[in-house]
């Protein structure tokens, strides 16, 4: 089973009115917008281009579609709010109408795009900036009962400066036991976590996280894990993100059985395999 009774409890977030559930882990597609980003985008597909991707990730076991038009790797600009909108707007309304039941998360870290999102079919706010970005983003998701994904991340810096720690998975859980708290008492209760593999850390310290993932489960939240590609695994191994699934198939192994809750993934079908083996070894 995906939950060990014994040390944690299976765990649940509410999604208009649903319960979408924990009990095993989950995989989220990831639909990049961004013209900048490290790794594929579909900033020049046709929009039945995308569809059929989605559909492809759907098929192939995606509970989530992560949906995102700002690169945050290192050194990115972000687009204006205005320019972000156009490019994920489009996009949003028509896997709504096409997939009605799935699941979408907005990957932003500006509250007006948050809103709009939200408003326009999007489900979830996926937030990197954990907060900081954008004090509104919280209230936004406040006042639309939208389940909000908090990144460990470092006040104002999206992705650039890195944190001074060399215990940080202690820094993550003071970290995230404050935020949660501040969101409850802004009435924010549906909370994913997001350790932040690559955000304002080095490539020891995001092992580091590898090592400790465990300690994570003591906040009894959802732990959401985006390391499809990254710099940590292509430096590690040798080559660059598109030579890298071999590695992100591991690493996804690896996480896989830290109880993970969900996989944020550039290659879905790979991912389903993984979970495939995973619970016929271990259900």
């Amino acid at each position: 089973m995906y939950i060990d009774q014994k040390i944690y409890k299976a765990k649940s977030i509410n999604i208009n009115g649903k319960l979408f559930q924990f009990d095993e882990p989950k995989i989220m597609g990831i639909i990049n917008l961004s013209h900048d980003s490290f790794y594929e985008n579909d900033t020049k597909s046709p929009i039945k281009d995308i569809l059929n991707k989605v559909k492809r990730f759907i098929d192939n076991g995606a509970d989530i579609i992560d949906i995102g038009g700002a690169s945050t790797r290192p050194g990115a600009k972000l687009p204006s709010v205005k320019e972000e909108l156009n490019r994920v707007l489009p996009v949003l309304k028509k896997i709504r109408t096409k997939f009605p039941e799935v699941v979408i998360s907005i990957d932003t870290v500006r509250s007006k795009v948050a809103e709009e999102a939200v408003l326009n079919g999007a489900n979830i706010i996926n937030d990197v900036s954990g907060g900081y970005g954008d004090q509104k983003i919280i209230e936004v998701a406040s006042r639309l009962k939208c389940p909000y994904i908090l990144t460990h991340n470092i006040e104002k810096s999206i992705n650039s400066d890195l944190i001074k720690s060399d215990h940080v998975i202690k820094e993550q859980i003071r970290f995230f036991s404050q935020r949660i708290k501040e969101l409850k008492e802004k009435g924010v209760y549906d909370i994913i976590i997001d350790p932040g593999f690559g955000f304002s850390k080095n490539r020891e310290q995001n092992f580091n996280l590898i090592q400790f993932f465990e300690m994570l489960h003591v906040l009894h939240t959802p732990i959401l894990v985006g390391v499809s590609r990254k710099s940590m695994i292509y430096q590690t191994i040798g080559g660059n993100a598109e030579e890298s699934l071999n590695g992100t198939t591991a690493m996804h192994s690896f996480l896989i059985s830290r109880n993970a809750s969900i996989f944020r993934v550039h290659d879905v079908n790979e991912m389903k395999e993984v979970k495939k083996l995973w619970k016929a070894s271990f259900k």
